[in-house]
């Protein structure tokens, strides 16, 4: 028996929410007194997966799988948890996760409790601590089916060492055309060095930048901190940044440790993607700006007079360190 976890990975690299996940299933496991079994697909280097707990890889090699295929991706699990006898399997809060979780509770039987913060509070039955009404509350949820499936949310749970065994086993899933009815024609990604998804720090521009030509002082912020960049609504809608950046609710949803706001006046829709995030900061030269009532710190100014001096106070903290 095993705690069963899906280590998301790209271009054969592992992404850093496939290293959370495998840190929470040990957690999981050690309430538990079973070992972490992980399924990768077309995973280049498992080694690492054992720094965070992983006893053992089901490593996937199948071309058909090089591009995500939640019904494919959701088959493969299935089969490697009844392989495992895992009672608890452990998914992430990525929009590809999101896809294939409510298929993997069907194929088995599971319960499925999304938005995960912490470990279970008790395991019999597992019961789990859970974000509600867009990050403005929590609930308590049990899971009563004899299979559970957890998906955690990003940055809730953070990276935890613990060396692992780490074996390695070649997995060959049943799969057929069933498995297939859905094909990837294109993906569009994101360029930049640090993607949304992994971002740790997030700056986010919206209209208050008052056109695409200003945007060089987000990127540079963003490279000062290490940071993913972002945008509002408008910003991709006004075809400023690409869609690949918009966050918000109906957008990509952000749960980084800091999140700066610049010229966003912070639409509801805008505040609901980003409530995740565990810093907000904000700013803008509107006092009466929605965003300052949401945010932990706030800036009443010109972007364009705050944002340069704290490039260049940031910068000179960085050499003095």
């Amino acid at each position: 028996m095993s705690v069963l976890v899906y280590t998301e990975s790209e271009q054969g690299q592992f992404k850093k929410t496939a290293l959370e996940v495998a840190s929470y299933a040990k957690g999981v496991a050690k309430m538990l007194g079973v070992s972490v079994t992980a399924v990768a697909f077309n995973a280049e280097d498992t080694s690492t997966l054992a720094t965070y707990g992983v006893d053992k890889v089901l490593n996937v090699k199948n071309d058909k799988l090089e591009k995500f295929n939640a019904e494919a991706y959701a088959d493969a699990l299935a089969q490697a948890a009844k392989k495992e006898d895992a009672k608890v399997i452990i998914v992430s809060q990525s929009a590809n996760a999101k896809y294939l979780a409510p298929l993997l509770a069907v194929d088995l039987e599971a319960g499925y409790a999304s938005n995960v913060v912490a470990l279970p509070e008790n395991t019999s039955p597992v019961t789990v601590k859970r974000t509600a009404f867009t990050n403005k509350a929590f609930n308590i949820t049990e899971i009563t089916t004899d299979r559970a499936i957890i998906g955690v949310s990003k940055n809730a749970y953070g990276l935890h060492e613990t060396e692992a065994s780490g074996t390695n086993e070649d997995f060959i899933p049943e799969l057929g055309s069933e498995d297939f009815t859905v094909n990837v024609e294109s993906v569009d990604k994101a360029t930049d060095k640090v993607t949304i998804a992994d971002a740790e720090v997030v700056v986010s521009g919206g209209r208050g930048l008052k056109g695409p030509e200003n945007w060089g002082m987000i990127e540079e912020l963003a490279d000062v901190l290490g940071a993913a960049t972002a945008c509002s609504k408008p910003v991709s809608d006004m075809g400023w940044r690409p869609h690949s950046e918009h966050v918000g609710q109906t957008g990509k949803p952000v749960a980084s440790n800091l999140y700066i706001a610049i010229g966003i006046s912070g639409a509801i829709q805008h505040l609901a993607g980003i409530n995740a995030s565990k810093t907000k900061v904000v700013i803008n030269n509107d006092p009466e700006a929605p965003f300052f009532k949401a945010a932990d710190y706030g800036v009443v100014g010109d972007a364009f007079e705050v944002v340069p001096k704290l490039i260049e106070k940031l910068k000179t903290f960085k050499a003095n360190q």
